[in-house]
């Protein structure tokens, strides 16, 4: 059985499956503090599902793009249970997982995250027969995303937050929004994707996997325009 663990964004999400099930997921769309709320809820939908700590033989988590912060309280929540359980970890990413919301879709399916400044993290997969990655993830103005997507030709999915923060853009230019259940952030899909990893042998080490934040944080770029002047 495998725990999968998304913070990624403003939705916190955790979930319990197996290779043909989904036992339990947890979801909620809140201004919630993550480090306060993860392990509590974790732990009551454990309880909930009636499953043993011991009969969890995996963990999933979503690796980023996304909040800085949310990545970093997911990841180190995961890697410590994966070290203290002594069982494999598989970080996702988290546009994949958001593409798997809607795996089986026969359509392309575009995830957007917010990367500020008119910019959006977005990648493109395939969700016809099987599921894979047709353009790598980015940081891009939402104008070239949407004129990229769109040279692929067949329908177009979008998911995420920015599906709803860019409805307008996307809906005229002839893409779809996922319903409003299936563009948010889910454990479940990370769930369904690491399972995926983890068969096909591609584990990360709970004492090296680190984020995957695509471009560095406001902090980061004001540290170096400030040491570079002095």
């Amino acid at each position: 059985m495998l725990l999968a663990i998304d913070t990624s964004s403003l939705v916190l999400s955790c979930a319990l499956a197996e290779e043909d099930r989904l036992i339990a997921e947890w979801t909620v769309q809140k201004r919630l503090t993550h480090s306060e709320q993860l392990i509590p809820h974790m732990d009551e939908m454990i309880k909930e599902a009636g499953v043993s700590k011991k009969d969890i033989t995996a963990v999933a988590v979503s690796i980023g793009p996304g909040s800085f912060t949310g990545l970093r309280i997911g990841l180190a929540t995961a890697k410590m249970l994966s070290y203290i359980w002594k069982v494999p970890l598989a970080g996702v990413d988290t546009l994949e997982a958001l593409a798997w919301n809607m795996a089986g879709a026969q359509a392309f399916i575009l995830p957007l995250l917010d990367a500020q400044r008119g910019n959006v993290y977005a990648a493109l997969y395939g969700a016809f027969d099987e599921m894979w990655q047709e353009e790598k993830e980015e940081a891009a103005p939402i104008d070239q995303v949407i004129e990229a997507a769109l040279t692929h030709g067949g329908p177009v999915i979008a998911v995420g937050e920015c599906a709803d923060k860019y409805k307008d853009k996307l809906v005229s230019a002839g893409i779809k929004l996922a319903p409003p259940h299936s563009r948010l952030a889910r454990a479940g899909s990370v769930a369904m994707a690491g399972l995926k990893k983890i068969r096909e042998g591609k584990t990360d080490s709970p004492l090296s996997i680190l984020p995957n934040y695509i471009r560095r944080s406001e902090a980061e770029v004001l540290w170096e325009k400030q040491h570079r002047k002095s």
